[in-house]
């Protein structure tokens, strides 16, 4: 395993959260090892994945999270902020950075889409040899 890729899970939504990382493990498992970072919520990923796309120990980061529509607009403010969050993230650091959070508007929606998990490692994969070839 030549590859390196640091994983941040939120722990809101665990259950999907957690397959959604059991879906990324499998896509990586023969071509990458793994560190996984748990976080509290959704909110924390964006800095949490700075800091390790910083520390020039990883070949990718992979988010992943579950930000789940409730009754009030709490939702829109951390989808957004994580949106956000993640994109200044991705033009600031060289590290590959993928998008890996869902935003259903409710758990059954999270749960047909926990395979996200997998496309977003399959993406993560992708933009990494793509700027090893850029390089």
């Amino acid at each position: 395993m030549s590859l390196k890729i640091a994983v941040v899970v939120s722990q809101f939504n665990k259950e999907i959260t957690q397959e959604m990382l059991k879906a990324a493990q499998e896509q990586l498992r023969d071509v990458a090892e793994t560190e996984v970072f748990w976080v509290p919520g959704a909110f924390e990923i964006p800095a949490t994945v700075k800091r390790l796309a910083q520390s020039g120990r990883y070949d990718g980061v992979l988010p992943l999270g579950c930000v789940l529509r409730g009754e009030t607009a709490h939702f829109e403010h951390i989808a957004r902020a994580v949106t956000d969050g993640l994109m200044r993230v991705t033009l600031e650091c060289d590290t590959p950075i993928v998008f890996g959070v869902l935003t259903p508007y409710t758990e059954e929606q999270a749960w047909a889409r926990v395979y996200k998990g997998a496309e977003a490692a399959k993406s993560l994969l992708k933009l990494i040899a793509l700027r090893k070839k850029l390089s």
